[in-house]
Formats: C-alpha cells, sequence, structure tokens
C-alpha cells in the first residue's frame, strides 16, 4: 500500500486559507487542520478529545496534556503537548464561536471558559457530538470509526487541491517534520503512540525533501 502523502508548508497554509472562508464551520475546520498537522492525532483521537483535555477548570490552556488511553487508538495514553501559539489561537477562536453558539455550555462561566468539561473539544456542524460507526469483522471484533470527521479532513484538503491529502497524510507530516527538524525517533515514535521504532522509520523514509537534497548534489 502506497504511503500517504507528505504535504509542505505552503500546502498547509494554502489549506488554511481555504479552509477559512469555505465550508459550514469554517473557524472548526481551521482549528481542526491545524490540530491534525501539529499533534499527529488520529481522526478517532481528534473526534473524542474533551474541553477538559485542552482547558484548566481555570480556563487556562493544558500546556501538558494527555492523550488518554481510554481514547489512543492503541489503548495507551502518551504525551499531547498544547505549545503551538498558532494551534491555542485557532481552539481559542473555535471555543469563542461554541460558546456564543450555545454549543455544549454549562450554568458556570467561571468555569471552563463557561463549557462543559466532559463535552467533545470538536463538534460536527450542527453542534453535535461526532457520530462513530461500528463494525463487525468476521471473527467477530468490534471496531468504531469517526468517518464524519475523516471525511471533513478528506475535503478540506480535497478543494485545497492537495492530491492523497487526509488524515494519514497529516499525522506522517507530522512525523516528517519532527525528523527535519533533528527530534530523536524514540520522541517521535512517544508523541505519535507507535509501537516501534521501525514503525517510525516507515513513516518518515522516502521524505521528497530528503531525496531532492540528495539528488540535488548527484552533479
Amino acid at each position: 500500500m502506497a504511503k500517504p502523502p507528505v504535504v509542505e508548508l505552503h500546502q498547509i497554509r494554502h489549506a488554511l486559507k481555504v479552509a477559512a472562508v469555505t465550508g459550514q464551520s469554517p473557524v472548526r475546520d481551521v482549528a481542526l487542520l491545524l490540530l491534525l498537522y501539529g499533534t499527529g492525532l488520529t481522526p478517532n483521537e481528534a473526534a473524542t478529545l474533551l474541553i477538559s483535555d485542552y482547558l484548566e477548570a481555570n480556563g487556562a490552556v493544558r500546556v501538558q496534556s494527555t492523550v488518554r488511553a481510554e481514547i489512543a487508538f492503541n489503548g495507551k495514553a502518551r504525551p499531547l503537548i498544547w505549545a503551538s501559539s498558532k494551534i491555542r489561537q485557532a481552539i481559542d477562536d473555535y471555543l469563542a464561536y461554541r460558546l456564543a453558539a450555545r454549543q455544549g455550555v454549562t450554568t458556570t462561566p467561571s468555569a471552563y471558559r463557561g463549557l462543559d468539561a466532559y463535552a467533545s473539544l470538536f463538534r460536527a456542524s450542527d453542534g453535535e457530538p461526532f457520530t462513530f460507526t461500528r463494525r463487525v469483522t468476521g471473527s467477530g471484533a468490534v471496531s468504531y470509526s469517526c468517518e464524519t470527521l475523516t471525511e471533513i479532513v478528506r475535503r478540506l484538503h480535497q478543494q485545497a487541491g492537495i492530491e492523497g491529502g487526509n488524515a494519514s497524510a497529516a499525522r506522517r507530516t507530522f512525523a516528517v517534520r519532527l525528523h527535519r527538524d533533528g527530534r530523536s525517533l524514540k520522541l517521535i515514535q512517544q508523541l505519535l503512540g507507535v509501537s516501534s521504532l521501525s514503525a517510525v522509520k516507515n513513516l518518515i523514509q522516502g521524505d521528497p525533501v530528503h531525496l531532492s537534497s540528495i539528488v540535488s548534489g548527484v552533479i
């Protein structure tokens, strides 16, 4: 199976500009794109984040948070770092919109910026939590997937003209950009929650920028 593409920074910026002026929930979509490219979360994980995964009770951002084991794709908790000012600003703008639209608010405006701590951080365009599709394999194993959010992310890439762009591309791009910045494979493994260093190597192999730099020095 072919790997998802590595999406370059200028493409991400273009996708953000397009997302900001299209669709039913542009403020949410901008925040969602930045979230995926800045954290490497999967669609299921993004759909099940809670307000309390992002905010402290006093309304401050939880800079050092956690992808809780119960929502992690592999059932194992891992670090979730809200260090990017761009991601925080985009999510803050979205939460301000949520508050104004009365989506998931509480009667205690002094806590969690007036939002329900146990409400989902991201919601569907109608203001309701994302729904999950249940599947049963031939062996009887049950799985759930947030197809609505997955399709939103695919559409955001398509309308920006990014061929093959989707949540998997965002996740691989997150890994590749960390590697380009000189981060260790062990750190990338920890942030992505993948099972082995070989899985990390598989993600970053074939980095188009790395390949072009090699070829440029041939002659």
